[in-house]
């Protein structure tokens, strides 16, 4: 029977995961709500800003390497609780940091505990429900994402206007977060596989990373997880200080703002895109992908037309900005689930590494950093031409705002990389299926 391969506390360990994976996302949004009260305190440069994005984001791919190994071999109720411990604990001690380099060295800290989190989170809803409820689950836990965003850019701009500090939002964040690590050490684990009904191979596999990145369709997503990533983590970064620089918004307004374009839109996206992209899926092999790209499409052409109208009035702004970034969303079901479709079972958890090191360490890492980088050139550039001899906020304004074009060109891009992705598709899914019954039947898969 479907049911009895669930574990009898799935649904309040979901819950518990999904609280976790929530504050996750809301104590790593923080830095990017209060970045221009620390510019203005510490005198940074928009490239120094986008360095804090950058260490934070390849330290997070680098040690969720290992942790991910250990997330497979060890406790995960421990790796999980010790880890939300960590992350916690040194958010707060961001608050107390005194310099740019400090606070920059507190959240690699913070990296590495977040690094321990999903690896070992993902493994257990694979343990506590069954297959074709894990979806479902998958889905529910993946929420806390979106409601993490949402929660940080509606709250965190009023705690630093009660408290009259950045630093107030680091030491209230860290309280839920210790709470709930306490709960993590109580959680009673399925025994690894305990959720399968068919008995999968346990042999090891000859060359996975070959086997993985000779399939076309992967090579090609990874290509666009790489540029969308650098697009999303851009956008995190620096919406808020770009709203405030270039349409002088208070924080406040320019953090809910934000909620509303990277928050509010992925609650519907992860919701109606995936229903939207399985109906395609049943009736057009590759549609999921060229959902995705037809998405990509109009998330290109909403954030390049909300950028290039200049100072238009902001609720024109978020409202096109929105629209952009709603369909961006569909990005993650589209593109994971293909992912799945193309790689055999013993083979995904190897894929799925390599898939987000490329995300994080090349397309999250890359995207904060360089977006600072031409910001600073484009201000220096906008006050040679002003025949001026002092930088002024009006540059810096002007600077960030072009650098921000780069958020639609990566979209672009990874729409050109989906389409080539999906023109492999089918007879990629074709050989994965191929493999499954070879290996089933005992003959070696070809590689």
């Amino acid at each position: 029977m479907q049911n009895s391969t669930q574990a009898a506390n799935a649904w309040r360990i979901l819950f518990l995961l999904f609280l976790a994976n929530l504050f996750n996302f809301f104590d790593r949004t923080i830095p990017a709500i209060i970045i221009e009260p620390i510019r203005l305190e510490w005198h940074l440069s928009d490239f120094q800003l986008g360095l804090i994005g950058t260490a934070f984001t390849i330290v997070y791919a680098i040690a969720g390497l290992p942790l991910g190994r250990m997330a497979d071999t060890g406790s995960r109720r421990k790796l999980m609780g010790w880890g939300l411990a960590v992350w916690s604990g040194l958010t707060a001690v961001n608050g107390l940091v005194g310099s740019f380099w400090s606070f920059l060295l507190v959240r690699m800290g913070v990296g590495i505990g977040e690094a321990s989190y999903a690896p070992a989170a993902n493994s257990l809803i694979g343990d506590l429900f069954p297959a074709h409820r894990r979806a479902r689950a998958m889905g529910i836990f993946m929420l806390g994402l979106p409601l993490g965003l949402l929660l940080a850019f509606f709250t965190i701009g009023a705690m630093v206007q009660a408290f009259d500090s950045w630093r107030a939002p680091f030491f209230i964040a860290a309280i839920p977060g210790l709470i709930l690590a306490i709960f993590m050490f109580f959680i009673r684990e399925p025994a690894r596989g305990a959720a399968e009904t068919v008995a999968i191979s346990q042999a090891p596999v000859d060359r996975p990373m070959r086997r993985v990145l000779t399939i076309p369709t992967f090579g090609w997503l990874v290509l666009a997880g790489l540029t969308f990533n650098f697009a999303t983590y851009a956008c995190n970064a620096f919406m808020v200080p770009m709203l405030q620089r270039y349409f002088l918004l208070p924080l406040q307004e320019a953090a809910v703002a934000t909620g509303v374009i990277v928050g509010l839109t992925g609650l519907v996206g992860l919701t109606l895109g995936g229903w939207i992209a399985d109906r395609i899926h049943q009736r057009i092999a590759n549609g999921r992908l060229l959902f995705a790209a037809a998405s990509m499409l109009v998330a290109t052409v909403g954030t390049g037309w909300a950028l290039q109208a200049g100072r238009v009035e902001i609720g024109v702004f978020v409202a096109v900005f929105s629209l952009g970034w709603l369909f961006a969303y569909n990005f993650y079901t589209c593109v994971y689930t293909a992912i799945q479709d193309v790689v055999q079972p013993r083979l995904r958890a190897t894929a799925m590494a390599l898939f987000f090191a490329g995300l994080y360490l090349l397309g999250g890492g890359l995207g904060p950093v360089v977006v600072g980088l031409l910001s600073d050139h484009f201000a220096q550039a906008a006050m040679i031409e002003a025949g001026a001899g002092q930088m002024s906020e009006a540059f810096k304004a002007v600077g960030l705002h072009d650098a921000m074009y780069l958020i639609p060109v990566a979209l672009m891009l990874t729409l050109v990389f989906l389409l080539q992705a999906s023109r492999c598709f089918s007879r990629d899914a074709q050989r994965m299926r191929e493999g499954m019954e070879a290996e089933g039947a005992g003959v070696p898969a070809a590689i």
